[in-house]
């Protein structure tokens, strides 16, 4: 079997400078392993479609919190980190 192919993963400025800043402690870790092991695995098949104004994104679920996302050949951009009730309206 070969090695496995992996994603490289590139976060937003803003998700650098105000989204995971915001995020408490105890969820940082959680969303950082769930983006580190799903998403540089299968981008496309560990996150959901979405529709509307991010048509063309595609959201992982941790928890409560959405992780709103675009891939790009081997390249998986991080648009916004936040909470569900919140995400989509930005």
């Amino acid at each position: 079997m070969g090695a496995a192919v992996t994603h490289t993963i590139i976060y937003g400025k803003s998700v650098v400078e105000n989204d995971i800043p915001s995020i408490p402690a105890r969820n940082r870790g959680q969303i950082k392993r769930a983006i580190d092991e799903r998403l540089t695995a299968d981008p496309l098949g560990m996150g959901k479609p979405l529709s509307g104004q991010w048509r063309g994104f595609r959201r992982l679920r941790v928890g409560d919190w959405r992780v709103i996302y675009r891939v790009v050949d081997m390249t998986v951009y991080i648009h916004v980190i936040g909470i569900r009730r919140d995400v989509y309206d930005r």
